[in-house]
Formats: C-alpha cells, sequence, structure tokens
C-alpha cells in the first residue's frame, strides 16, 4: 500500500467511527479533497449528509465553519460587513463564516437566493468582496454543502449558475437492512458517549497529496474522451436523445471530469487514468450540468438517465 493510500485508509476508519457504510459518498469527498473542488450532497431527510460532513471536517487539521441557511439568512451573515465603530469614527471589516478552509453549508437551499448568489464570488475566485475591499479566501478553500430534494417543502431552486461551480452533486441514498441494523447499534453505543475522532489529514499534507495528484498520467486519448462525452451533452440527438436536452455542460465541467477522475485514480494507487475512472465519476461530475427539456421531464427521463444513455453510446477509446 502506497503512503498516501495509508492516509485514505486512516481518514476511512476514522469516519467509519461514527458513519455506517456509505463508502461511495466517502470515496467521493475524497475525489473532491484532492481536486479542490465543492461538491453538493442531496438526499432526504434522516440520511446521516450532515453527520458524513462534519466528521470528515473534524479529521481534518484545518479551520472549519458550519452556516445553517435558513430563509432569513442575509449575504452579510455569510461573507461579512462593514461594522462602524463611533469611538473612531471609522469603518472596520468584520469578516464572515466564509473565511474558513471548510465550509459546511447546511441545507444550502433553504436560503433565498440573494444568499446562493453571495457564495458565487467565493466558489469560483477564492475572493469575497466587502465593500469597496476585496479579500483572499484561505488556501484550500471548500463548500461542502447537503440539500434535501427540490420538491420538500420550503426549499429554493439553487441558481444555475452556482449550481456549476459544485465539482459535484452526489445523491445520497437509503441505507440496506443490514446497514440500518448498524446504525441502531451504533446509536445506541453513541448515546453512552460518542467515539472521538483523529486528526489525520493536515492542510500541508493535503497540499501534498493534490501535487501528488497532478503526476497523474492522462493520456490525449482520454482527454478526447472526456470532450467528446461533455459535447454530446450538448448536442445529444445523434445518440438517441433528440430534443431531451435544453442546454449541456459547460468546459468547466471537462475540466472537471478530467481533475475527478485523476483524483479517483490517486485514491486508488494508479498513476495514469483509464476511461473507467472517467465513466465512474461522470455521473456525479455532468448530472446537475445538464438541463432536460420539457420533453424529456414529460417523458420521465432525467439528467442522470441522459448521462448514463451517453455513456452507454459515446466510444470509449
Amino acid at each position: 500500500m502506497n503512503p498516501h493510500q495509508e492516509v485514505f485508509q486512516s481518514l476511512k476508519q476514522e469516519l467509519h467511527k461514527h458513519i455506517v457504510g456509505q463508502e461511495y459518498l466517502i470515496e467521493r469527498l475524497m475525489v473532491a479533497l484532492l481536486s479542490g473542488g465543492h461538491v453538493l450532497l442531496e438526499g432526504v431527510p434522516g440520511l446521516a449528509k450532515t453527520k458524513t460532513l462534519t466528521a470528515l471536517t473534524t479529521c481534518i487539521d484545518a479551520k472549519m465553519n458550519r452556516v445553517q441557511f435558513t430563509p432569513d439568512l442575509l449575504p452579510s451573515d455569510l461573507i461579512g460587513t462593514e461594522v462602524f465603530r463611533p469611538n473612531t469614527g471609522e469603518f472596520v471589516i468584520r469578516k464572515g463564516p466564509l473565511f474558513t478552509n471548510l465550509l459546511l453549508a447546511d441545507e444550502i437551499n433553504r436560503a433565498p437566493a440573494k444568499v446562493q448568489s453571495a457564495l458565487l464570488q467565493a466558489m469560483q475566485e477564492r475572493m469575497v468582496s466587502i465593500g469597496e475591499t476585496t479579500f483572499a479566501l484561505p488556501d484550500p478553500f471548500l463548500v461542502l454543502a447537503t440539500q434535501n430534494p427540490i420538491e420538500q417543502e420550503g426549499t429554493y431552486p439553487l441558481p444555475e449558475a452556482q449550481v456549476d461551480r459544485f465539482l459535484m452533486k452526489v445523491k445520497v441514498g437509503y441505507p440496506s437492512a443490514e446497514e440500518e441494523l448498524q446504525i441502531i447499534s451504533m446509536a445506541t453505543r453513541e448515546a453512552a458517549g460518542p467515539p472521538a475522532l483523529h486528526k489525520v489529514l493536515g492542510v500541508e499534507q493535503l497540499r501534498e497529496l493534490r501535487a501528488g495528484v497532478l503526476q497523474v498520467f492522462v493520456d490525449p486519448k482520454i482527454d478526447r474522451y472526456i470532450v467528446t462525452l461533455v459535447q454530446a451533452t450538448r448536442a445529444a440527438g445523434p445518440f438517441g436523445l433528440q430534443g431531451m436536452v435544453d442546454w449541456g455542460a459547460s468546459p468547466r465541467a471537462s475540466i472537471a471530469l478530467q481533475s475527478c477522475a485523476r483524483s479517483l485514480a490517486y485514491i486508488r494507487g494508479k498513476n495514469f487514468v483509464t476511461p473507467d475512472e472517467v465513466k465512474e465519476v461522470a455521473l456525479d461530475v455532468l448530472r446537475h450540468r445538464i438541463l432536460p427539456s420539457f420533453e424529456a421531464e414529460a417523458r420521465g427521463i432525467s439528467s442522470d438517465e441522459i448521462v448514463q444513455t451517453l455513456l452507454k453510446s459515446v466510444t470509449v477509446p
């Protein structure tokens, strides 16, 4: 086992002190950490989305802030504001919780658009403007967000521009019967006191791991496959999806797909990317970047099904 794989294994072991199963979710969170991208988790309440993210941030030796998004939240509650000091007659900057390494944005779609849009500059440029002053955010800066399905009462759809800034959108499903039995047992044990989580990954070590990811070889044929797949989302007619897509993924999706495939290969101890890694991360990278048409919705065809159809249809190198 490579040294970096030992780090990932240690991180998994710590998380499993509090989390049952969710191997797929944990692996995708590691991919996001290595790729330096934001991640959005979607699932009904009670599936341990927030608990998983809290455990992850606890195991990382970096600054973390958690914000509970609510309908009455203001942009200044997130990014900060200018405060007048009567004794000096000057305005001073009071920075908000956005100034952190890891921002846990809980139920992000419960806040109105003006608050969600306050994240746009931070998520893309890693910069925040307060008044006339622009501040750089710490490195690394990641938004780890959760949301309930949009059909749930009291939620607001995220603006397309913000959704596109998430590296991945991961859907969290229900546990199996065996896993749910283990969850009950764990809850009983935790009633007497949950096990302590240890720091297993520091900021400097994370930077070193990210540098290692960049050494993973990507063949030009793989890049061509990624671009062909993303462009197919914009012109899906030849793949039996005529009129099913209003708009497809942007070039940002191609960058994200290559980055995630690289990180996944690195986590698994590979020094090169294969089409298998691209296929494995494609659904999480593309599902939120495709807008199905009205006709597709009428037929019950989701963005997930569109991506899966393209994965089966686009020629693999």
